[in-house]
């Protein structure tokens, strides 16, 4: 036991209890309540709750002397029945709190109640609910009192003892909700025996069924001065129970759930059940039964003579011993008994006088310790109340799984001690008895017992681990060699937990001693693993490459969190292990850059390559350029020279033929280097395809040259190409005659002929004369007769057609000079009436009209007359013009005006003192200048003119308006609403 104060202590409660009423013959308490039941028939309650105490007479109105018998109070201090006992007769009172006087239970007359069960889950402070009475002839009574009708209810007989009849000593009831009803658990004890009831419904109905069946109960003979039955009561639910027979203390657990599956529902709610023999409690050889107990949740309190023994319901030994202080007067009879007030928690002794208390104190503080003396390691470590005990009880399981040479049950256990033993003693013992596996189970459970911050500690020991398992697999190797293939053998299993080791602590182990370790032990594909647990993929990739297994190591390329980076590092090796697979899982691979794969693509080029076999290269360049649009011009020129590499040209044409940037803006039509491949094409001599490029780089000459080596039609294509530059065409298709008349072969006629034939494919643009000299000086003219003549007759119609020409040109310009003529004559006929279009003044208004640079015909202004009936003041259209058109135009039209103004002025000064020839001069450049200011302002009708047109896409405000316009809105705010009533 932990030394330290007592657990138990008797202290005095109150002298002279009784009040000069008698002596106390009995007592009961519940919820800081005491009942006294004296000598002479008085019970005194007192109230420690209010400090407050009343006295009841019971024998009032009886003859001769009355006592009380027994008194019994429910846990809530409320409810009370007594039993007074004398002069030949008895009763039995029920009383209330709140009342100043008893009733007398009548149905009970006669009936000496020993035993109460109160109903400790239903009853409540107004009614008593069910409660059970046992007598002393050995019947059960159901009885029920509401406070408010000051008289019971019912009061019911429910079972007598017929076989052994004895009074009934004890009683305990508890209930339970279940789904079809209220499940009753009734316990009752004589001198010599304890029965169980149980049963759903009522009370009645319970005991009814026992009228068919047999009553469960259990015997235990012998001699008693009281039996007693005690329920421990935690939470308002009974624990366990514990009764005082003659044989011993028969006590157990107490389980309200486990008779549900019980056939007959019988009595199956006591487990645990064990005896606590009297011989235990006494050193000598006579054995003292005890006269009173209680029962508290370790411990029974057991009275045995003046003194109160404290016995340990585990270990059945008395750890305590309790004297009172009796007054003089009360010592000859000694401690008279004991009761608990389960609803408080107290344990009270009685004498005839006086009540005392005994107070518990950590009564639990050393049954951990009770626990373990007894084995009982779970127990004793819910009992636990610190670290350093839960250290001792793990100490003494991992001592005894150690002496059993239990060594990994050990280890789990020696890794949960923080505190009592040190960790490298712990170590150190298994490491001397060679015990490998269990230090390597013991480090794995005090990882788990380390606190998560101690990471240095975790490291250390995760990576102590680690070596451990290693050096377990390494012997399990050496041990048997088909340990590999047995997928169920231990060297497997050893495996899966190494691996799931590495897989939860990859967290905490260092990385690089941890890939050492692994290493160093040739464990492959165990460093593999924990590379990729720590996502170092290049070392994963790298030993799949090693291994030849390119489709695992794509796989790894292709996560997510891989870096595209390790992508171009191994593209050279993984194409050249698996170039199929590669390709599929670039073309696969998102965000991928095909320039940085130019190294791999190139060292895979280099390869010889079957004839049939598919360029794998060749097709990843392809969905580069054909569905991803690569624009990158080093994976265009690697693709064009893979193309000029092949026997068949086809594939080289179509890509020199195909415009990439298509429909781009400003954007080109491939992306190629041209000179690269005209370098490239003309060393592996596909000459189509430099044809091709020399007309693309609009080298046309140099293209119909090279054409003409390699078919002659493919170099009239090319010439034909030529639209826009005419004398250029004509020199490329010289150059194609001059071959087709040279370099064919045949006879010369023959050559002649076809030369002659070669002309008609020019459409005209060469003449025979154009050939001419491409043939020998000795060629007879009569070969050419026919294309001569031919050649001739179209220069005779050219000429002919010249001269048709020529005639309607003379046509034409005579019937110009009459048009200007008549045009000169033209007049238009003005209404006197007519007004200006603009100011709606009448146009032949005679007044002073003067303008800048206009001279008025009489004393008119001068006006504009348009083919279309409109017309216009000079002075009204220059200004109409200027407002509405654009700004250049109308500053132009302002500086002509101006210049007019000006040489008006400078013209009148010459005609003044200037020579005739100044004169004629300057009225010429005025005219000029009034011409082009008619150009500008009256080319065309303002009111029917593009002027008009423009006018229709222009706002109705204008931006200089825009003030104006803001004056207009309506303020709602200023409007004030008013009504007006209307008479009627």
């Amino acid at each position: 036991m932990d030394s330290g104060s007592q657990i138990f202590k008797g202290d005095t409660l109150e002298r002279y209890a009784a009040k000069g009423r008698g002596v106390i013959t009995s007592m009961a308490a519940g919820n800081e309540v005491i009942v006294l039941g004296t000598s002479k028939g008085w019970i005194i309650r007192h109230d420690y709750m209010v400090g407050d105490s009343s006295e009841i007479d019971l024998s009032a109105g009886r003859p001769g002397e009355q006592a009380i018998h027994r008194v019994s109070v429910d846990p809530g201090g409320c409810h009370c029945i007594a039993t007074v006992v004398g002069g030949g007769s008895s009763d039995t009172f029920y009383t209330h709190a709140k009342w100043n006087k008893p009733r007398i239970l009548s149905k009970l007359r006669g009936l000496v109640v020993n035993s109460v069960a109160w109903n400790k889950q239903l009853i409540t402070e107004a009614s008593t609910k069910e409660v059970i009475l046992g007598t002393d002839n050995g019947q059960l009574y159901e009885i029920a009192v509401d406070e408010k009708d000051k008289k019971e209810k019912y009061i019911k007989f429910l079972f007598e003892l017929t076989e052994l009849p004895e009074a009934f000593m004890g009683l305990q009831m508890e209930t339970a909700i279940v789904e079809n009803g209220t499940r009753y658990y009734v316990m009752a004890v004589t001198p010599t025996r304890l029965y169980s009831f149980t049963g759903i419904g009522s009370l009645e109905t319970v005991f009814t069924n026992y009228l068919e069946r047999a009553v469960h109960f259990m015997e235990l003979p012998g001699d008693i001065p009281n039996s007693e039955l005690h329920f421990f009561i935690k939470q308002r639910r009974a624990v366990h129970f514990a009764w005082l027979s003659g044989a011993g203390i028969y006590h157990g657990g107490l389980n309200f759930g486990a008779q549900r599956s019980s056939p007959n529902g019988d009595e199956n709610f006591v487990e645990n059940k064990a005896l606590l023999d009297y011989s235990k409690l006494s050193d000598g050889a006579d054995v003292i039964k005890p006269t009173s107990m209680a029962v508290s949740e370790f411990h029974f309190l057991l009275l045995i003579g003046n003194k109160v023994k404290v016995v340990n319901r585990i270990s059945e030994q008395i750890i305590e011993e309790l004297q009172f202080d009796q007054t003089s007067d009360s010592i000859g009879r000694g401690i008279i008994g004991l009761c608990s007030d389960a609803f408080a928690g107290y344990i009270y002794a009685y004498d005839q006088n006086t009540i005392f208390q005994v107070s518990v104190q950590e009564e639990g503080r050393d049954m951990w310790r009770v626990y373990l003396n007894m084995k009982d390691y779970a127990a004793a470590l819910e009992n636990c109340r610190d670290p350093f005990q839960r250290d001792q009880v793990h100490l003494a399981q991992a001592e005894a799984a150690f002496f059993s040479k239990e060594f990994d049950r050990a280890a789990f256990f020696y890794a949960k001690i923080n505190y009592v033993l040190s960790f490298e003693e712990i170590t150190l013992k298994f490491i001397s008895i060679n015990e490998q596996d269990a230090l390597r189970t013991f480090l794995l459970q005090k990882i788990d017992n380390i606190a998560k911050d101690d990471k240095c500690q975790i490291t250390m020991i995760s990576t102590w681990a680690t070596e451990l398992y290693l050096d377990k697999i390494n012997r399990l190797l050496l041990e048997d060699d088909t340990t590999t293939k047995d997928g169920d053998s231990e060297y497997q299993s050893v495996i899966r937990d190494f691996r799931a080791f590495l897989s939860d602590w990859k967290a905490v182990l260092d990385e690089a001693t941890t890939m050492k370790l692994l290493e160093s032990y040739g464990r492959v594909e165990e460093l593999v693993y924990f590379a990729i647990l720590k996502e170092q993929y290049e070392i994963v990739v790298h030993h799949y490459i090693q291994q030849g297994e390119a489709k695992k190591a794509l796989e790894v390329l292709q996560k997510p969190s891989v870096s595209i980076e390790l992508q171009y590092k191994f593209a050279p090796d993984l194409i050249m292990l698996d170039a199929y697979e590669t390709v599929e899982s670039w073309m696969t691979t998102k965000n991928l850059n095909p320039r940085k794969l130019i190294p791999a693509m190139m060292r895979y080029s280099n390869e010889p390559h079957a004839k049939n076999e598919t360029h794998e290269v060749i097709k990843y360049l392809e969905f580069c350029v054909q569905h991803l649009h690569n624009e990158d011009s080093g994976v265009h020129n690697l693709l064009l020279s893979l193309y000029a590499k092949q026997e068949d040209d086809s594939s080289l044409l179509r890509f020199l033929q195909c415009k990439f940037g298509k429909g781009r803006v400003n954007g080109p039509e491939f992306f190629y280097d041209p000179k690269y491949a005209l370098r490239l094409c003309l060393k592996e001599k596909r000459m189509r395809a430099c044809v091709h490029i020399y007309s693309m780089m609009s080298m046309h000459e140099e293209a119909v040259a090279l054409a003409l080596q390699v078919d002659t039609e493919l170099a009239k294509a090319e010439a034909d190409k030529v639209e826009d530059d005419e004398d250029l065409r004509k020199k490329l298709w010289l150059m194609i005659a001059k071959h087709v008349v040279e370099h064919e072969k045949g006879t010369k006629r023959e050559n002649i002929r076809k030369a002659i034939a070669f002309l008609k494919e020019t459409d005209g643009l060469l003449k025979i004369e154009d050939i001419l000299p491409f043939f020998p000086d000795f060629a007879l003219i009569d070969d050419f007769k026919e294309a001569i003549c031919s050649s001739l007759e179209d220069y005779n119609k050219q000429i002919e057609q010249l001269k048709e020409e020529m005639n309607d040109a003379t046509h034409g310009a005579d019937n110009i000079r009459n048009d200007i003529s008549a045009l000169a004559q033209r007049y238009a006929v003005v209404d006197r009436d007519e007004e200006c279009g603009v100011c709606r003044r009448k146009i032949l208004n005679i007044g002073d009209y003067r303008t800048r640079g206009y001279m008025s015909v009489g004393q008119m202004a001068p006006f504009y007359v348009f083919p279309c009936g409109h017309s216009f003041h000079a002075q009204c259209l220059i200004a109409h013009v200027t407002r509405c058109t654009t700004h250049a135009q109308a500053e132009h039209i302002l500086d002509l005006q101006k210049q007019l103004t000006l040489m008006g002025d400078d013209t009148r000064l010459l005609s003044n003192g200037s020579t005739e020839e100044d004169t004629v001069t300057s009225l010429s450049s005025v005219d000029k200048i009034r011409s082009e200011l008619d150009d500008a302002i009256a080319s065309e009708c303002p009111f029917c003119g593009d002027l008009m047109i423009r006018e229709i896409s222009l706002p109705f405000i204008e931006a200089s308006e825009d003030q104006q316009a803001t004056s207009w809105e309506i303020n709602h705010q200023s409007i004030s609403h008013r009504s007006f009533s209307l008479a009627i």
